[in-house]
């Protein structure tokens, strides 16, 4: 299989940062709105080069994306950012009505998200917000796996006319994908080319992914790894053509296994190629306070139960 390896691991916060950065620098109308967490979001460098073009609101999360919306009538290109929790489940009225319903030009950008917030506990570790986003229509959901790639989905969802939910957190990971890369929303990449089964990644599991196919293939399983970056719209082409060869797949994502990455692919394969699936994703329970690679381990998203999904669903093919 192909070797994968990384020279640093950055947080996928400062992915989004440095890409709001540099896009300010590409197009004016670009603009950039934060509820009182610059720092935590690393808007802060767009904040300096750009302050007659960056709008804190304070802890007003509702009033943002109002005012997001609003801006977009005027042909300007909002970012908005806060936690996860908050860009999510505290305005979805918001988001459905002003945004998503009259499909306002908003890139809605959510920091923090999923377990790895860590020591901040359940309130804050969001980990149904992939479903609430998915489910509203005209609306864009991705979650990036390292650095590199979060900094060039924040360049080209600005490309990308309506709304979009860029999701991405604060742990230091593998930053492992070309700096230079081209980001196609809704296109799947490949990583492993394999035979046995698929193994369909998202966000932070893509590097536990990788690591479950090295294991695997020392015990003589051909994994294939596919990043799906884009949740929706989802590259079902690519999905299709690898499950139709390995005859068997298995998801892994930083999120409930209701309404995630698993869920989509199990409804793509439910109505047009039934096939074995496991889920690596946190069974229908919140989260609770302790160290993002503590937290991984209890729930389940980490690179053992990755490979124990791919022993049980080989058996099932």
């Amino acid at each position: 299989m192909k070797k994968y390896t990384y020279t640093e691991k950055k947080d996928t916060r400062s992915g989004f940062g440095a890409g709001l950065l540099e896009l300010g620098k590409q197009n004016n109308q670009v603009v950039a709105l934060c509820a009182d967490l610059t720092g935590s979001l690393k808007m802060d460098a767009f904040e300096k080069e750009f302050p007659d073009r960056f709008f804190q609101v304070g802890i007003a999360e509702a009033n943002m994306m109002g005012i997001a919306a609003g801006l977009t009538i005027g042909g300007k290109i909002p970012f908005t950012g806060t936690f996860a929790n908050f860009s999510t489940g505290r305005v979805y009225d918001q988001i459905r009505q002003s945004i998503a319903y009259s499909d306002k030009n908003v890139k809605i950008c959510a920091s923090h998200a999923g377990l790895t917030l860590g020591e901040d506990g359940a309130t804050h570790q969001i980990l149904e917000d992939i479903g609430l986003m998915k489910m509203l229509p005209n609306m864009v959901v991705i979650n990036p796996c390292d650095f590199n790639q979060t900094k060039a989905a924040t360049i080209a969802i600005a490309k990308h006319h309506g709304p979009v939910y860029l999701r991405f957190g604060r742990p230091s990971v593998p930053n492992f994908t070309a700096p230079d890369q081209t980001f196609e929303i809704g296109k799947a990449v490949m990583l492993n080319e394999g035979k046995d089964v698929s193994i369909i990644a998202t966000g932070h599991l893509v590097w536990k992914a990788l690591e479950a196919a090295e294991q695997l293939a020392e015990k003589g399983i051909n994994a294939e790894v596919i990043n799906i970056h884009t949740i929706k719209p989802l590259d079902e082409e690519a999905i299709l053509k690898s499950v139709s060869k390995t005859k068997c797949v298995v998801t892994a994502e930083e999120h409930q296994m209701n309404g995630g990455l698993g869920d989509s692919v199990a409804q793509l394969l439910a109505r047009k190629l039934p096939s074995p699936q496991e889920f690596v994703a946190v069974n229908d329970s919140f989260g609770e306070s302790g160290t993002p690679d503590e937290l991984m381990k209890k729930y389940g998203l980490d690179t053992v139960n990755i490979v124990a999904a791919v022993e049980k669903v080989i058996k099932r093919k």
